[in-house]
């Protein structure tokens, strides 16, 4: 089975679903707020335990109530959370989400017990190597230090271990810190928006420049585009009926994760991570409820 480490984040969504989004300085009623677990790094670990991966989480909660029903939910999907630390004095990581009834979204997140996590909070070089042993890839996100995950990345580099990296929430410019990480990082997957602020371009080959060996770009409903250094492949999305957007990128991941990982074709890992991905949509939430490989493969199946 795929052995799969996840560093990052794990949050408190709160989500409001509104009859559209509001403009700046406007107020616009939903009828009801939900509470969902979510965080880049715990959704993406998620989707690719429930996709079939053995998958560790590493990340900090605060010593709130939050913090524990998260490590709970992760569990209960089958990650091993053990690695998932109370930081005594900090809240959890929240995201205020506000979802449009066709399914659009805006997010803001409140960093909490996310921000603190360094590499001493994950055991140090030795730590690091303890996590990591036996993996077969690391998947990193944004949601926590730039400078844990290069750190993190290093110790994967050093040992022999794929990186892959999810850049998002992408910051406003690439930084030195940035830059090295994106050299360290074996396969890089944004979006339009997030490849734009990397490399001023949305081509795959673009952000291979910035040392990527593959490069991966979400286009939402439109499927994505990828490069591995003999040329560009585009995959169309899938037709679906979407309800929430938020998440499937996550779950893009997760899928993409979990297929890399197994040495299939790279066209096939990115029409296998669309397929997920739009799955993901159909239901609400940002752990992809009742995903499993069977609905992959029955919509791949459905499609051709």
């Amino acid at each position: 089975m795929t052995e799969v480490v996840v560093i990052g984040s794990l949050n408190l969504d709160l989500v409001v679903t509104v009859p559209r989004l509001p403009r700046p300085g406007e107020t616009v009623a939903g009828p009801s707020a939900e509470q969902s677990p979510g965080g880049k790094g715990a959704n993406q670990a998620v989707a690719a335990a429930r996709l079939g991966a053995r998958v560790r989480l590493a990340g900090l909660v605060g010593d709130d109530a939050f913090g524990a029903d998260l490590r709970s939910s992760v569990a209960e999907h089958g990650v091993d959370v053990t690695r998932v630390v109370v930081l005594k004095g900090s809240s959890t990581g929240t995201a205020f989400i506000l979802v449009e009834e066709s399914g659009e979204n805006m997010i803001a997140i409140a960093a909490g017990a996310n921000g603190a996590l360094t590499p001493e909070t994950l055991g140090g070089p030795e730590g690091l190597r303890a996590l990591l042993d036996g993996a077969g890839t690391l998947l990193l996100q944004l949601e926590i230090p730039v400078a844990t995950c290069v750190t993190a990345a290093q110790a994967a580099h050093d040992l022999g271990i794929p990186v892959v990296l999810n850049a998002a929430p992408c910051p406003a410019e690439v930084t030195p810190e940035l830059a090295r990480l994106l050299r360290l990082t074996d396969v890089l997957i944004v979006n339009e928006t997030e490849a734009l602020a990397l490399a001023g371009s949305a081509d795959p080959a673009a952000l291979r420049s910035l040392g990527p060996s593959v490069a991966v770009v979400t286009l939402g409903c439109y499927g994505a585009s990828a490069d591995g250094g003999t040329g560009r492949i585009d995959i169309p999305g899938f037709t679906v009926r979407a309800v929430d957007t938020v998440g499937a990128g996550d779950t893009f991941c997760g899928q993409f994760v979990v297929a890399h990982a197994t040495k299939v074709p790279l066209a096939e890992a990115v029409r296998r991570a669309c397929a997920a991905g739009a799955i993901a949509t159909t239901a609400h939430g940002t752990q992809a409820a009742g995903l499993t490989p069977t609905e992959v493969e029955e919509l791949l199946a459905r499609t051709g």
